[in-house]
């Protein structure tokens, strides 16, 4: 099996991933950064962003698993203290894995410009830096609303526990193959109106925004930052593409929940 490993950069992250690289290639596995079958990350939830983002171009064939080393993170299973369980569990178990949905976003330019498309593990957030973020916004090809705030956050199951949950968004099981669109402080009043509440599309429910006016936007997608000008539409939907975490003990979605969110095991 070849695996690669992704480290946050502090000395603790670099020591931890010197540590299974050395012992990995002494059972007999093979290190690659272009083709790993396991891509191992070090460090917090946005490392394995990092990670997941390296090879989201061959997300059929690497799956993912990740180790904490600071704050508790959502995606990462394993504890330092465990780093020694982990390395004979790899190099001797063959690991189980896990899938969970992404987001395609894309973004179609008014002019002849190629559309660009974009995989999201937890969400894709619209903004402007000029003024309020107003959008028509479709569903399945007829008109929803027209959006007019700060910005929308669309977000899978898996990352509506991130931005989507500060914004007031629901948490999604990430069996469900549904994407979930939570505004950012919408304009009502008796001119303008919005549903006000976050909507959750299943796989085969497309969602369009088409800009009402010339500005630029600003996209993250996941820890990536983009700017466009000039945008004709913006389309979002369940991607055909799906993400794998390697598993080698049960791990099961509310516990991380429960964890990250309601015990007080780790609150300092």
């Amino acid at each position: 099996m070849k695996f690669s490993i992704l480290s946050k950069g502090d000395k603790k992250s670099n020591e931890i991933r010197s540590k299974i690289k050395n012992y990995l290639i002494e059972f007999e596995l093979e290190y690659s950064e272009e083709e790993p079958d396991l891509a191992i990350s070090v460090g917090g939830d946005g490392t394995l962003l990092e990670a997941f983002h390296t090879y989201v171009h061959r997300l059929d064939k690497t799956a993912f698993i990740g180790i904490h080393t600071g704050h508790l993170g959502f995606y990462a299973d394993w504890m330092p203290e465990e780093l020694e369980k982990l390395i004979i569990e790899i190099a001797k178990t063959p690991f189980q894995v896990v899938e969970y949905p992404l987001l395609e976003v894309v973004i179609k330019p008014k002019e002849g410009e190629e559309e660009d498309r974009y995989l999201a593990l937890n969400e894709c957030t619209i903004k402007t830096s000029e003024g309020s973020v107003v959008l028509d916004i479709l569903i399945k090809g007829d008109h929803f609303e027209t959006f007019r705030g700060d910005g929308l956050c669309v977000s899978t199951p898996s990352g509506s526990t991130a931005y989507n949950k500060a914004l007031g968004g629901a948490i999604l099981h990430p069996s469900l193959e549904a994407i979930q669109i939570t505004e950012m402080a919408s304009i009502n009043n008796r001119v303008f109106r919005t549903i006000g509440s976050p909507l959750i599309l299943p796989s085969h429910h497309t969602s369009l925004l088409k800009p009402l006016n010339d500005r630029s936007f600003l996209f993250t997608i996941d820890h990536l930052s983009r700017t466009y000008k000039d945008v004709q539409s913006i389309q979002c939907r369940v991607a055909d593409e799906r993400v794998r975490f390697a598993r080698f003990r049960p791990f099961p979605f509310w516990k991380r929940v429960h964890d990250s969110f309601v015990s007080d095991e780790h609150a300092r």
